[in-house]
């Protein structure tokens, strides 16, 4: 993991995405940085990392910090404030480190750009996080499937919690070659030491041609 980036979305909103960041920042020893937060300024995703971690990251601020909690256009637009892609470059292009996009990947950042689009302009591989509910598996296949179309490489699928067997079963086997799987066990109350229990219970799957490899 030394000196590698990548970029943490998920395949919807609620599935647990900047608790999954802190364990992934916690089990792999990177950075973090949010480049735009909206709502929740005075509980922003960087100070949950912060709080969560024990590794002490650096946390990079935020490109934007936006007041009304809605996506990154809509919120932008009520403060008057224009965003776009040329407007972010990552804070530092040597350490390791873990970018937390907003909500799912067609995520408006603006009129006509979207989350994915942001990933692509940083250059940044992919990790997707899904996490178990009535619909998941198409969402996640979706998700995956924008990816490949975009030419994002998707590093890693997240199983966060537990999942019905049959429902893994499906995620597992549309992986793309090369894509890995890390398993992040249920964490009934989120806090810093039942997370840092979670982080030592991390599996981490590689998936290569077809099959999976441990």
């Amino acid at each position: 993991m030394m000196n590698k980036r990548y970029f943490i979305t998920g395949i919807g909103t609620e599935v647990g995405k900047t608790v999954v960041s802190a364990a992934l920042v916690d089990y792999f020893g990177t950075d973090y940085w949010k480049p735009i937060q909206s709502g929740d300024l005075q509980a922003s995703d960087s100070m949950r990392i912060r709080a969560l971690c024990s590794s002490a990251p650096t946390i990079f601020p935020e490109r934007y910090q936006l007041k009304h909690p809605a996506s990154p256009h809509d919120a932008s637009e009520r403060e008057g404030i224009q965003i776009s892609l040329t407007d972010f470059s990552l804070p530092n292009q040597t350490v390791a480190l873990l970018v937390e996009g907003a909500g799912g990947l067609f995520v408006p950042i603006n009129s006509e750009e979207f989350m994915i689009d942001l990933m692509d302009q940083l250059g940044l591989p992919a990790i997707l996080v899904c996490r178990d509910y009535l619909g998941c598996i198409n969402h996640t296949l979706l998700s995956i499937a924008a990816l490949v179309n975009k030419g994002i490489q998707l590093a890693f699928v997240v199983f966060n919690g537990a999942f019905e067997p049959a429902t893994q079963r499906v995620i597992e086997s549309y992986l793309p070659a090369g894509t890995g799987a890390i398993y992040i066990p249920e964490i009934k109350e989120i806090n810093k030491r039942n997370l840092s229990t979670a982080v030592r219970q991390i599996k981490i799957v590689e998936h290569t041609n077809g099959a999976f490899r441990k």
